[in-house]
């Protein structure tokens, strides 16, 4: 059993572990300066708290978050919720965000600068080749991902971290970043979300299932035991790595003109604090450990996002739904990191509320009945809540930006969290409850 769940937790880890579990905790870390800890502690609740219940609840059913979402919510909403979420971590955000830390982070230094956007196209085509050939053989993931890759990278992401904390550990952290200053765990919570990793276990929780399902299993009390020691393999990994390279971030000397300019301090932090440890052959070293951290994250979701959409909407095959989501992936990547970024945030900001909504209503559920009206009823009150919040800040509507503020647990970064729990309440005396068992 604890052979079955480290295979399956290094496989899930890999394909966790990717662009933005690399460049977001030393971001954090210089950001958050003074107010470090309570920054972390935020950011480990959503990007691995969360993130590892949400797989451990999906992989308790053997038909995922599918089924638990059309029985509790509705047919309808289950595709429409996941169809959002598949493409947001899929070819739309994740997917390319992987290649393009990759480029930016491991290559791009190594060239010259007149080269340009030609490298960056260079690099994604035969990235998203290698992704395409390895998402051509699901059923070999195990082998390629969890038994070969995981251990590597993990081993030399550890190597940075331990070396840089060493060397940069005993330094004074720089003053607080404003929004730090201000609410440092509400906005160390916020950048969690940015790691996508609570969406990916949705997309992550099948994956888990059939590799489970190839290990085979006398019992399902083996079954779940086993899903409990993945999630501790996986909730260990992630927290260790995110605490040391956030500290690595905080500890680390960023000039002033960086700090105050608009570029990824994740991405400059990994480069400088690599050259200032390894010298000459830090750029090597870093290009090799950011490519291996972000292909398998890559090679995963391609896998995953082609399965859903092959089992969906059958019309088509798996390999069709590889090959369109490779193409879109390498178009997307082309567009640059900060890109990728600004325009997945708005989006992640109503996708991880809803989820973590329904984690919470399967969780509840299977200690009591809940009113399938009620159920839906959280569903809609989250999901408007969160759309109104992002409408008001994109669009700069004042009146709605305030009212959403005014809500509880606001200051904290967390508006929607009342109405789910308003929700909740109503779904336990509400009629017509019913109750997992």
């Amino acid at each position: 059993m604890i052979k079955k769940a480290g295979l399956t937790g290094l496989l899930l880890f890999g394909m966790f572990f990717g662009a933005g579990n690399l460049i977001f905790p030393p971001s954090l870390g210089a950001l958050s300066g003074e107010q470090f800890w309570p920054a972390i502690w935020g950011f480990v609740l959503s990007g691995v708290g969360i993130a590892v219940l949400t797989l451990i609840i999906g992989m308790l059913n053997p038909k995922g978050y599918v089924e638990e979402i059309s029985q509790k919510i509705s047919p309808w909403f289950a595709t429409l919720y996941l169809v959002m979420l598949y493409l947001s971590i899929g070819p739309f955000f994740a997917i390319p965000r992987t290649a393009t830390v990759a480029y930016e982070v491991g290559v791009a230094p190594m060239l010259s600068s007149n080269i340009g956007a030609m490298g960056l196209g260079l690099f994604t085509l035969c990235y998203f080749l290698a992704a395409y050939f390895i998402a051509l053989n699901p059923s070999k993931i195990l082998d390629s991902i969890g038994r070969i890759l995981t251990p590597i990278f993990a081993l030399l992401i550890v190597i940075l971290m331990g070396l840089g904390v060493a060397q940069y550990g005993e330094n004074i952290p720089q003053s607080s970043a404003t929004d730090y200053a201000q609410n440092a765990f509400g906005t160390g919570f916020i950048e969690g979300y940015n790691t996508l990793d609570a969406l990916a276990a949705v997309a992550f929780s099948l994956v888990a299932i059939q590799t489970l399902k190839q290990l085979g299993f006398r019992s399902r009390k083996e079954y779940v035991s086993t899903i409990w020691l993945v999630g501790i393999v996986v909730a260990l990994g992630f927290s260790v790595l995110y605490i040391g390279l956030a500290y690595l971030g905080n500890r680390f000397p960023v000039p002033a003109e960086v700090m105050n300019a608009d570029i990824n301090k994740g991405v400059y932090i990994l480069s400088q604090a690599t050259q200032a440890i390894f010298g000459q052959s830090a750029q090597w070293f870093l290009a090799i450990m950011v490519a291996m951290t972000c292909f398998t994250t890559t090679a995963g979701l391609i896998v995953s996002t082609a399965e859903f959409f092959a089992l969906r909407f059958p019309r088509f095959s798996y390999k069709h739904y590889a090959t369109l989501f490779t193409l879109i992936g390498l178009a997307i990547a082309n567009l640059g990191l900060n890109t990728i970024i600004r325009f997945s945030l708005p989006v992640l900001l109503i996708l991880y509320p809803i989820t973590i909504t329904i984690v919470m209503l399967v969780i509840v559920n299977k200690g009591f009945a809940l009113s399938k009206v009620g159920m839906q009823l959280t569903i809609v009150l989250v999901t408007f809540v969160s759309f109104a919040g992002v409408v008001g800040e994109q669009c700069q509507i004042l009146f709605i930006t305030e009212w959403i503020n005014r809500l509880p647990f606001a200051h904290l970064s967390l508006p929607w969290l009342m109405p789910a729990l308003v929700g909740l309440a109503l779904a336990l005396i509400l009629p017509h409850r019913q109750r997992d068992i």
